[in-house]
């Protein structure tokens, strides 16, 4: 404490010593409101002064659960509560269960009877975070045992996840995952559980069958409270998810967390690490794609979700087919609005199936855990396979991928986005918007003469070009860079060249080289002068062909997204080459040149010593 006062005396000087009245009485009134702020610390609680702080909230985070205490007698204690202890729990964001706990019952006046309940209610309302209030005295030893079984209770068997008390409802990812355990246990796909069915699932979580009196009894309960639980095939899923807000709203919440935790969930809802297929390992020039057999399970589960058997997914159908899902992995970027849609507003088959390669490409355990919750029961290593290494498909030239990403490279107002558009079928906007973030479209291709292929389009924004190529292998999960610019604008087509040489001296001194193409944008306007010229140079520097002409705006897409396809499965073309790339080779083929005529110089060396040998160790022999 001396040394505070020390620190303080030594501050008040420096502000005395200012000049400026203003600023003295300022600095003063900051001073002031530190030390009162000090002051109210100490009140609440002693040791909780700044130098301790950091220890009280890096200790609050290793709890699981928080007892929070007051004094039955004393209910300026139970002020403090609401007043510093809660709010300060929410300022450390502290997000474990709290149990607050009335102390010293003994000593509360029972002439002036207080029901707990109505003490602690508009705390509760106002903290959700509070699992449960009790009263004890540690002096008599009343409810003392309690209050450890309580907070045992909110770490094994916590409220929050389960049920949001505002509304008395079931949260909605715990509904999704008594839904997909509802489902499982439905072995004979009829929407309800048989009394047979029932039994199995009594087994399964709690170990003991249930007498044919017991399950009498649970759809009695249902069925007076509500008749649409039951139907004449057993219980349904609205029964199924009644009874466990019934559990939960007596207290039973082990009843309830015992049948997520024996189906493989988590406190967070979701299913356990050991049940999820295990990081995939690959190289960075590996990718990551959909077996037959998981894509045949999409398209299953494609038509059993197509209610209205219009070849489409709307919401409401795409919505009903992840409801068992923790949440639905498309409802954000990058997945959000990247595949084609229907007239309708639908998503077709091909969009369906084409984001389902997206989110493999791009989040393979993400992809995998979906599978899982969408009802894929079969072998997780069965659902996916690792590609080849590009260096391998150059090498052989050809890929065996059935989904190439391609990065979209240009300058602003090239019309990048617009070639994103296209491909995903959205009209064409005369509106510029400048992209300031990667965006993503995906679609399938019908190459001529080959299997359906999926195209990967990333844009990737001008502005983003140099934290990109800050990676050392950030081109390695490129299976082809397109390089966009305005042909009808000089200064764009000389970015679009920079780009290329920055993206293709990237790849040449990291090794990951890959197929490049040129596309000449807005090929309704009038190109600049020399445009011809500058292309033809260009393109035949660097050995690639010369830029392609595309109008989005007239529909006019020369092929493009199945030239870029072609490009992809020929890796070992279309392959620029700059200056600097040339020089090296050069170089490294001088170095073998002269480490080849060198070995041959040694070889030569080492026969002649060998025959020399031979030739003295023979006239030795003669004389």
């Amino acid at each position: 404490m001396k040394e505070w006062e020390t620190k303080v005396r030594a501050r008040l000087s420096t502000i005395l010593e200012k000049r400026n009245v203003m600023i003295i009485k300022i600095e003063l009134e900051t001073l002031a409101t530190e030390l009162q702020w000090r002051v109210q610390m100490r009140a609440h609680y002693p040791r909780a002064i700044p130098e301790n702080r950091n220890k009280l909230a890096e200790e609050l985070r290793k709890a699981d659960a928080v007892v929070l205490t007051y004094a039955c007698d004393d209910p300026v204690t139970l002020d403090r509560l609401s007043t510093f202890w809660l709010p300060e729990l929410r300022r450390l964001e502290v997000k474990v269960p709290v149990i607050v706990v009335g102390c010293k019952l003994d000593l509360r006046d029972d002439q002036q009877p207080v029901s707990l309940e109505q003490v602690m209610s508009p705390i509760m309302q106002q903290f959700r975070e509070i699992e449960t209030c009790i009263e004890c005295s540690a002096l008599n030893l009343i409810q003392v045992p309690e209050v450890f079984y309580y907070a045992q209770k909110a770490v094994l068997h916590p409220t929050g996840p389960l049920f949001d008390q505002e509304t008395q409802t079931l949260k909605p990812r715990c509904v999704r995952a008594l839904k997909r355990i509802f489902i499982l246990c439905d072995h004979d796909r009829d929407g309800a559980l048989s009394d047979a069915e029932l039994n199995d699932f009594q087994v399964k979580c709690f170990n003991a069958p249930l007498q044919p009196s017991e399950i009498v009894g649970v759809k009695r309960v249902v069925q007076e409270k509500l008749p649409e639980g039951v139907n004449s095939r057993g219980l349904t899923l609205t029964g199924f998810l009644f009874l466990h807000a019934l559990f939960i709203e007596k207290g039973r919440l082990e009843t309830t967390w015992t049948v997520l935790r024996k189906f493989g969930y988590n406190n967070d809802l979701k299913l356990r690490d050991d049940l999820l297929p295990v990081p995939i390992k690959r190289n960075p020039d590996q990718s990551v794609e959909l077996t037959n057999e998981a894509v045949e399970f999409l398209r299953g589960i494609f038509c059993l979700f197509d209610i209205d058997g219009d070849a489409a997914l709307r919401s409401l159908e795409l919505d009903d087919l992840f409801s068992t899902a923790p949440e639905s992995p498309w409802g954000e970027a990058p997945y959000k609005d990247a595949a084609p849609k229907t007239a309708l507003d639908g998503l077709s088959l091909d969009g369906f199936l084409s984001l389902w390669a997206l989110m493999t490409l791009l989040d393979p355990a993400r992809s995998l855990a979906n599978l899982i919750y969408i009802g894929y029961t079969g072998d997780p290593a069965s659902a996916i396979r690792v590609t080849r290494k590009r260096r391998i498909d150059r090498k052989k030239q050809q890929s065996e991928r059935n989904a190439f990403q391609c990065f979209i490279f240009g300058p602003k107002n090239a019309g990048k986005s617009a070639i994103l558009h296209s491909f995903i079928g959205r009209p064409f906007s005369e509106i510029y918007t400048s992209t300031t973030n990667e965006c993503f479209a995906v679609n399938v291709i019908d190459p001529l003469g080959g299997s359906k292929k999926t195209l990967v389009l990333r844009e990737i924004p001008e502005g983003g070009v140099r934290n990109l190529l800050s990676n050392k292998e950030s081109l390695a999960a490129c299976d082809i860079a397109v390089f966009v610019y305005d042909s009808s604008d000089e200064s764009s087509w000389k970015r679009a060249t920079e780009l290329l040489v920055d993206v293709a001296s990237h790849g040449e001194a990291s090794g990951f080289e890959v197929p490049c193409l040129i596309v000449a944008a807005k090929d309704d306007l009038d190109p600049y002068p020399t445009a011809i010229q500058d292309s033809t140079r260009v393109s035949h520097d660097m050995g690639i062909e010369a830029p392609i002409p595309v109008s989005m705006k007239l529909g006019d897409y020369n092929s493009i997204y199945r030239r870029i396809v072609t490009a992809a499965e020929h890796p070992h073309l279309s392959i620029p080459e700059t200056e600097a790339g040339r020089n090296r080779k050069h170089y490294h083929q001088l170095v073998n040149r002269s480490l080849m005529f060198v070995s041959v110089g040694a070889a030569v060396a080492l026969v002649g010593l060998a025959a020399y040998r031979v030739y003295a160790s023979r006239k030795n022999t003669s004389t």
